[in-house]
């Protein structure tokens, strides 16, 4: 059944009626734009070349560049149904959470990134970025999802395989890019909607520009009422609706004359969730600063300068759920079985920074240098309850300082590249405390010191033809540190409880990828093999599947493998018409270990497909069509829970008034299709169909 509130009833109307309008009308319609904005002109006039930084640090062509890169221009991102930004970047095949829910109900340690069939836990195995300051969250390496308000993103680059040569710790799957907006003129943009489940999302831009001086505000609402994600069949009177309610902001001043551009930005986050009963909940608040210079020296040399920081408050909840029948309760309809566990409270701060030149040296050689500093500390005030209370306290020290170079030669069709980068990672200056006797004493396990110098390389090539083909290879080093939350924190999803391990160390990733693109007028298609190995990866262990909760620990385990094939496509079959997506194919398993031999890697399909469809035309609107179908996976290392596979049918319709106001509408899920998000062991599901309908008013400001 379709679960909508009365102000959905009007657009969704709307929606029905862009639908049937014969395909006729549309052929009068402008160009869609199959590629994202992120262009430039190539050497033929008739053609359009995509063009993307976050792979190499500096402007370079899709068919120039050894590595696979995808752009999603501002108006792909608007024109989806899904409001976050985890369900609009799902739009690129290959890319998926560390479980299958969106954001709006999954729990912030299951919000990490899986790119080329990696995986990921709590933490993600892909770094995001914002203007060449880190996003993913220094106690677990989750995303914050709703941290940025979606009129201020621009556009989003994507770059798949290991890129640790330039950008460290957590860039084994890839580096995703997002690209902010800057005040360009004066202008207002106000954006709302309301659907089912209570969900709302309103934003709101105000920018101004006069000479060089630029001042950009933009800041918003989000959240769901949410629904209960326990299958119908196994919930029990504990159980609650997910839900999310959370608000962001940020404030941009930027001077930009002649050569150089300085910059400061600060913003912030708050949100507070519900994990699905009275007593698992969780709150976060998160500031975030960043200042820095762009200055474009003599002869094209570009010198990047930035300096940021954040500091979070993260309180968690955990709590223990009884099977056993509640005979003689009279009202069992509130936390009944449920007590709780654990009382999580985690103040954390980093302080960040990060310089980068590059310089033109004779023809078609560009040299890149570089280094950065990352520094982080974390607190862990825990409150333990039952026959085992306690009051602990435990301070931990994260730092990675690192050097990098870079040379890319361009010699007639040829692109060649190298790259290397050093980091030094250290776990330092950690202590435990324990609450005994009306004082702290510190506990008998100290956390961990550790040391470690790490080199990871890239190189790659690629080979133009004929101005439209061109094939490529790449090879790879790449790391990923462990987290705090991974060393020293334990977590509880369903009847599963993963304990840490102080003694882990970093993940170390070899790879490599051949592809073949083409680029025409009418857009690009690009296709590749890629294979990565993952060696002593971070996994969550099953110590005993007997035991309730089952038991798990982190481990560094021998060996995990991805090897597979990926299918990329951007066109524009008629003037009226946009289609992108793609397929990727990911054999991927465990290659060395004992028990776990030959076993899927946990959350990873063999099969996931995109595809997707934009139509428009002034007169009467914009209709988007999203799908995406993914194969069965499991949910655990012993590759014990199956998670059937899935189709899901999303669609977006807007129609303009005027020159100011927009109307739109949108459905998630028209299918209404079953899918299964997590099994632990009880299963858990996906949002099913639903609805919701908005506005958009615009005043003065123009697309980027």
């Amino acid at each position: 059944m379709w679960n909508y509130r009365p102000r959905v009833i009007l657009p969704s109307v709307l929606l029905v009626v862009l639908l049937s309008v014969p395909s006729s009308l549309w052929s009068q319609a402008p160009a869609a734009k199959p590629i994202a904005e992120n262009q430039k002109a190539a050497a033929p006039p008739a053609t359009t070349e995509q063009v993307t930084v976050t792979a190499y640090r500096t402007p370079l062509g899709a068919l120039e560049s050894p590595a696979i890169t995808r752009v999603l221009s501002q108006d792909a991102l608007r024109t989806t149904a899904a409001i976050t930004l985890d369900g609009q970047m799902r739009q690129v095949p290959g890319l998926e959470l560390f479980r299958r829910s969106s954001s709006l109900v999954a729990n912030p340690t299951s919000q990490g990134i899986s790119l080329r069939g990696l995986g990921s836990s709590s933490a993600s195995r892909t770094l995001v970025t914002e203007d060449d300051v880190p996003l993913n969250d220094p106690i677990g390496g989750w995303i914050h999802w709703q941290e940025q308000p979606e009129l201020a993103t621009k556009s989003i680059e994507l770059m798949r395989g290991g890129a640790s040569d330039l950008y460290g710790s957590s860039a084994i799957g890839g580096v995703v890019n997002l690209v902010p907006a800057r005040p360009a003129s004066d202008g207002v943009e106000f954006r709302s909607s309301y659907g089912g489940e209570g969900t709302f999302d309103d934003s709101l831009l105000l920018e101004t520009k006069h000479g060089p001086w630029g001042l950009l505000g933009a800041g918003g609402l989000i959240g769901t009422d949410g629904y209960i994600q326990e299958s119908p069949w196994q919930r029990g009177p504990v159980d609650t609706a997910s839900h999310v309610h959370s608000h962001n902001g940020v404030l941009l001043v930027e001077h930009d004359h002649s050569a150089l551009r300085l910059f400061a930005r600060g913003g912030g986050f708050d949100e507070s969730r519900g994990n699905g009963t009275a007593f698992q909940i969780n709150h976060t608040r998160l500031w975030r600063y960043a200042t820095g210079a762009n200055w474009q020296g003599p002869s094209n040399a570009l010198l990047t300068v930035r300096i940021y920081g954040s500091d979070e408050r993260y309180r968690q909840t955990f709590s223990s759920i009884s099977n056993l029948p509640n005979f003689g309760i009279a009202d069992c309809s509130y936390r009944c079985g449920e007590s709780p566990t654990r009382l999580s409270q985690i103040p954390d701060n980093e302080l960040g920074a990060a310089a980068h030149w590059s310089q033109p040296v004779g023809p078609g050689l560009l040299l890149v240098v570089g280094a950065d500093v990352h520094d982080s500390r974390f607190w862990d005030r825990e409150q333990t309850y039952g026959t085992k209370a306690a009051l602990t306290n435990l301070h931990d020290h994260q730092r990675d300082s690192a050097a990098y170079a870079e040379a890319m030669w361009v010699r007639h069709a040829w692109t060649f590249m190298a790259s290397g980068r050093m980091d030094w990672y250290q776990n330092y200056d950690g202590s435990a405390l324990l609450y005994s006797n009306s004082t702290w004493i510190s506990s008998a396990t100290q956390p961990s010191q550790r040391d470690e110098r790490i080199f990871d390389p890239r190189v790659g090539v690629s080979r133009k033809f004929f101005n439209h083909w061109a094939v490529s290879a790449s090879g790879f080093r790449a790391f990923r540190a462990p987290t705090p939350s991974e060393l020293y924190r334990s977590t509880t999803v369903g009847n599963k409880l993963t304990n840490p391990n102080a003694n882990l160390l970093s993940e170390r990733a070899t790879g490599g990828e051949v592809g073949l693109a083409t680029e025409w007028r009418w857009g690009i298609v690009r296709g590749s093999y890629f294979l990565s190995q993952v060696n002593r990866p971070i996994t969550a262990f099953t110590v005993n599947a007997q035991s309730s909760p089952i038991l798990l620990i982190r481990e560094n385990l021998g060996q995990i493998e991805s090897r597979g094939l990926s299918l990329d496509f951007e066109v524009a079959p008629q003037r009226w018409l946009a289609v992108d997506g793609g397929y990727q194919y990911a054999h991927a398993t465990v290659t060395r270990g004992s028990l776990d031999y030959g076993n899927w890697i946990p959350e990873v399909a063999r099969n996931l497909a995109t595809l997707n469809l934009r139509a428009s035309r002034p007169s009467l609107g914009t209709i988007s069509l999203q799908s995406r179908l993914s194969g069965r996976q499991f949910d655990d290392d012993t590759n014990t829970f199956l998670l059937h596979g899935y189709f899901r049918l999303d669609a977006y319709a807007s129609h303009r008034i005027g020159k100011r106001l927009e109307l739109f509408a949108a459905g998630e899920n028209l299918l209404d299709r079953q899918i299964e998000v997590s099994k632990t062991p009880t299963t858990t599901l996906g949002q099913s169909r639903t609805a919701r309908s908005g506005i958009l008013i615009n005043i003065g400001r123009s697309a980027q």
